[in-house]
């Protein structure tokens, strides 16, 4: 079923909508949870959860591109159940080290989450990442939005996890220059 479908169950308020969804992007969103979280149930939790927000959102919101509208919102589901369930280990995880090399770029921000989730600096990550070479743009999405790990990666791409670590330096290195020419550092 086409996403617009889709979208039009959910205004019609279709419970059908739900089923659809589930079968279109069911495993995409699971995906999303599962590098972050790690942790299967916690993963359907996140995407039923994802399924959940949807049918309170969709309407009001029309969303454009209906995969990345549920991408977002599991993600955000899947970060704050880590963060949850991590209140009182901080470390080792995918998560702490996303952040912390993100930290490099945006510094002087205690919360590098509420950093992204500001408008302009959103609208400036975009026409960063549209600027970027496609392999560059989809290593730095897999690891940072995606919170992959630097060996799955790599391996995807069928390069060195030592080449993958140089390349999100180097785009990263690029990311910091370009905000502190936009103004945000």
């Amino acid at each position: 079923m086409e996403d617009i479908q889709i979208i039009e169950l959910y205004f019609a308020r279709n419970q059908n909508a739900v089923r659809e969804t589930e079968k279109e992007y069911g495993a995409y969103c699971f995906s999303i949870a599962d590098h972050i979280l790690h942790n299967q149930q916690d993963s359907e939790e996140c995407v039923s959860d994802t399924w959940l927000r949807a049918w309170h959102s969709i309407p009001p919101s029309r969303p454009a591109r209906l995969k990345l509208f549920l991408g977002k919102i599991t993600r955000n589901l899947a970060f704050d159940k880590y963060r949850q369930k991590t209140a009182d280990k901080r470390g080792g995880g995918e998560f702490e080290a996303v952040l912390d090399e993100l930290g490099e770029c945006v510094a002087g921000s205690e919360d590098v989450e509420q950093a992204f989730d500001a408008k302009v600096l959103r609208q400036s990550l975009n026409k960063f990442l549209k600027d970027l070479p496609q392999r560059d743009r989809q290593i730095f999405l897999k690891r940072y939005f995606y919170a992959e790990s630097v060996k799955n990666i790599a391996r995807e791409y069928q390069i060195t996890a030592n080449h993958c670590t140089v390349i999100l330096k180097r785009v990263r290195k690029k990311l910091q220059i370009y905000l502190e020419q936009e103004g945000f550092l």
